[in-house]
């Protein structure tokens, strides 16, 4: 595991990760890994979301903080505290898309438009081994496609219909928000 969030240029990043053994669901190692995924996107002011291959581990899992769901106002259920999510894969996406204003956390200070699907459903584990469905709409369901493109070694700079620098974060919430649209 990387001590910082792993950076566009390492091959990690676009390296299609491996599935999680069910054998290492629940164990004390991918606790840990888990457990340092959290910590660091704690750190992170505008970080909503976090893959294992952006910590240096080439594994098909990623997290979604709690106030991703606070931005959403369509999350329609109770949000987790973080949303852990093994294995996951999108099972249905609607037809309609949007484009949003979209940053990594790879991808340091330049943000841009990239067109997803308004809504996506996700298959998954939880951190418990427990398999659930999740139907997210607007910021989780761009969420869901950004974190799955990285488990695909894609990085949004691949998709992005515009790229910008961004100097002003304090605008990131606002770009965000569902419905908003980039100049």
């Amino acid at each position: 595991m990387k001590k910082n969030i792993v950076q566009d240029g390492d091959p990690v990043l676009r390296a299609v990760a491996k599935p999680v053994a069910k054998k290492d669901i629940g164990t004390r190692k991918l606790a840990s890994v888990i457990s340092h995924m959290k910590d660091l996107l704690k750190k992170e002011q505008h970080g909503v979301a976090i893959a294992a291959p952006q910590i240096g581990e080439s594994l098909r899992m990623f997290l979604i903080s709690s106030r991703a769901f606070d931005w959403d106002a369509d999350a329609g259920e109770k949000a987790p505290s973080d949303m852990v999510l093994i294995n996951p894969e999108l099972v249905r996406v609607s037809r309609k898309k949007r484009e949003m204003a979209e940053g990594c956390l790879s991808v340091r200070e330049v943000y841009g438009t990239v067109l997803r699907h308004e809504r996506a459903s996700i298959k998954a584990q939880d951190e418990k081994g427990k398999p659930f469905i999740y139907h997210g709409s607007e910021l989780i369901a761009h969420i869901f496609q950004h974190e799955m493109d990285h488990l695909d070694g894609i990085l949004y700079t691949d998709k992005a219909i515009k790229l910008e620098d961004w100097k002003e974060k304090d605008n990131l919430r606002a770009a965000y928000s569902p419905g908003k649209k980039l100049k």
